[in-house]
């Protein structure tokens, strides 16, 4: 079976055309409706890559990319939201913590649906949540900067640094508790719909049963340097949506263009090494940014001044863009992508 004829590609096909790019302008300016998750949870997508024992449809990753391109190429914002779950399903499914049980079965069958509250790690040795040991749990306090999907997500994975510099991570559900304070959704440039907020942590306590792993700050850094090298399917995603609203001219170029770069980012994101080809994958990244604001510029250029209306699909893709830039970076992935930058300047 091709990557195109999976039953959830075509499923993720039939979501983005009957439901979120007819109303992708109006969710950028409302928000995203509580209607859409629950679309996507009936879809199946939310298990495209969790383990058939649970529920899931234990999906190559080329499925699960393909899924991304089409969902973000409709609604950006609701790709947004839905893409954290694939983070707290894929930790679940290595664990041997009895959180596995409790919560991979109804995550993987889209019963419930999960947010991420860990980017704040990358700020290590800054620790802007601390995580101590109380009675059978832990004790969570300070501060997470971004949580997106808030009032949406069922549960969310939370983490912070213990005493011995430890990443740990655990579930809890996604809603104001004792000892856990949402602010206002914030406003942002772009992607303002997916309901991200901060998170106050004053004393949070989570029993241990809710832990999914703990692992020395070496170990979660060559991980997550390992994972977020890699070019997104997203970018990929938005730039062939703008490439559709360009004539064939001009399109045809430029998609050959993102086709070249799309190509050899996946196969490297399929490497068996997940460490080596590390400045390539890196490179390739840049390259696909690049990539990906070529056809967006293009997009508002061809648009002329009706791509500065709110209802222009091509402002929209150029905002989203932009948030793709900084989405899922590292202070490594900055700097080479500042390096570039820099290096390309006429």
């Amino acid at each position: 079976m091709t990557t195109t004829a999976h039953p959830l590609v075509a499923r993720a096909r039939q979501l983005a055309e009957d439901l979120l790019a007819p109303n992708a302008a109006r969710v950028d300016q409302e928000g995203v409706p509580a209607s859409h998750v629950e679309a996507v949870k009936r879809s199946g997508l939310l298990g495209v890559s969790a383990p058939v024992e649970y529920g899931g449809a234990g999906a190559p990753s080329a499925v699960a990319r393909e899924i991304a391109e089409i969902l973000a190429g409709a609604c950006c914002s609701t790709w947004f939201v839905q893409t954290q779950h694939h983070t707290p399903v894929a930790m679940l499914a290595k664990s041997e913590r009895p959180v596995r049980e409790r919560l991979l079965g109804p995550l993987a069958r889209g019963e419930l649906m999960s947010g991420v509250a860990y980017a704040h790690l990358r700020a290590h040795p800054r620790t802007p949540v601390r995580v101590t040991r109380e009675r059978n749990g832990w004790r969570f306090n300070g501060t997470v900067p971004w949580y997106t999907g808030w009032g949406l997500n069922d549960v969310m994975l939370l983490a912070g640094w213990t005493d011995a510099d430890e990443a740990l991570f655990a579930f809890t559900e996604a809603r104001e508790q004792p000892g856990l304070r949402a602010s206002e959704p914030m406003r942002l440039a772009a992607l303002t719909a997916a309901r991200t907020v901060s998170l106050e942590l004053d004393g949070l306590w989570l029993p241990d049963e809710a832990v999914a792993a703990r692992m020395p700050h070496e170990q979660w850094s060559a991980t997550d340097r390992a994972r977020t090298v890699n070019a997104s399917p997203a970018v990929f995603g938005i730039a062939e949506a703008a490439l559709d609203l360009l004539e064939k001219d001009s399109a045809g170029p430029l998609r050959d263009r993102v086709d070249k770069v799309r190509r050899r980012a996946y196969t490297l994101a399929d490497h068996p090494v997940a460490q080596e080809h590390h400045e390539e994958r890196l490179a390739l990244r840049t390259q696909a940014f690049d990539v990906m604001r070529t056809a967006t510029t293009a997009a508002v250029v061809a648009g002329g001044g009706r791509a500065m209306t709110l209802t222009s699909k091509a402002q929209r893709l150029a905002r989203e863009g932009m948030f793709l830039l900084v989405q899922g970076q590292t202070a490594e992935s900055r700097r080479a992508h500042l390096t570039a930058l820099v290096g390309s300047a006429p």
